[in-house]
């Protein structure tokens, strides 16, 4: 989900992020399973089904840059307003500030859409950088960053080192949203949004409105189970959440497995016990 406003001059290549959107080819849209054909009809028919003013965000990286770069202008041409792209990490031991800046840097040249960078350290077991965060920045084309890292002194530090660029912080996980707003993130790509949108936006309302006592509320209810849909249970938890609230989550790609019953009975407890079921 998303706050801002979308700047309509399309030569500073700068998207101020707008109403309520989509990010499609994201971790829990289990991308890496995925052929390159398959990514990009996704997101294709999603623009397809979209209304015109909702933002959507698809994700186009590669861990070689000239595939990322590939992968992004396909994604342009199928209809995303805007491209989320993961930090490459088959080879971290070697992927430095440098190796990480250069990267990001061509595919920015070059993406007919303006580009997030995305930092997920549970999957790739890779941070970006601070230093790459603030030097990427300045690139005209590079709007923000979703950092699903959950370390909010860090996401604080980015912002106040980013804060003369305009650059945009999104909070990658509903478990810390209410602490990202409040050390100046504008917005958040949430994995629990495809289960409890409406409460997620209604957080984003509290927190922007001031009202951090009711916010705090809510921020507590969404903890376990969002950790569930996430770190504990994974993509398989929250396809099986999709299903009890009435949305079609439907199968996994192999390797990834079903739940257990045992898992499945963990999963109804988070959202049991917080009162969402």
């Amino acid at each position: 989900e998303y706050s801002g406003k979308v700047n309509e001059n399309p030569a500073q290549r700068r998207m101020y992020l707008a109403s309520t959107g989509l990010v499609v080819q994201g971790s829990n849209g289990e991308y890496p399973y995925l052929t390159e054909e398959e990514r990009v009809e996704v997101v294709t028919m999603v623009r397809r089904s979209l209304p015109k003013e909702k933002l959507l965000i698809a994700g186009s990286g590669c861990e070689s840059t000239r595939a990322t770069v590939q992968l992004t202008e396909r994604m342009a041409a199928g209809g995303a307003d805007a491209v989320l792209v993961v930090t490459p990490s088959f080879y971290r031991g070697k992927m430095s500030s440098r190796a990480l800046i250069h990267h990001f840097t061509k595919v920015a040249d070059s993406s007919p859409v303006p580009v997030v960078l995305y930092s997920v350290p549970a999957n790739t077991g890779l941070e970006l950088p601070l230093d790459a965060v603030v030097e990427l920045c300045q690139h005209p084309n590079i709007l923000g960053l979703k950092d699903s890292g959950g370390d909010i002194t860090r996401i604080g530090l980015i912002v106040h080192k980013t804060k003369r660029q305009d650059f945009q912080v999104l909070a990658g996980s509903a478990g810390f949203l209410m602490a990202a707003y409040c050390v100046g993130a504008v917005g958040g790509v949430c994995a629990l949004a495809n289960v409890l949108g409406p409460e997620l936006c209604e957080l984003e309302r509290l927190c922007k409105s001031g009202c951090w006592e009711e916010a705090r509320l809510l921020q507590q209810r969404l903890i376990e189970p969002n950790a569930a849909v996430t770190r504990t249970l994974g993509v398989p938890a929250l396809k099986q959440a999709m299903e009890w609230f009435g949305f079609n989550g439907g199968p996994c790609r192999s390797p990834l497995q079903p739940l257990t019953e045992a898992e499945t009975e963990q999963l109804r407890r988070g959202f049991s016990t917080n009162g969402w079921l």
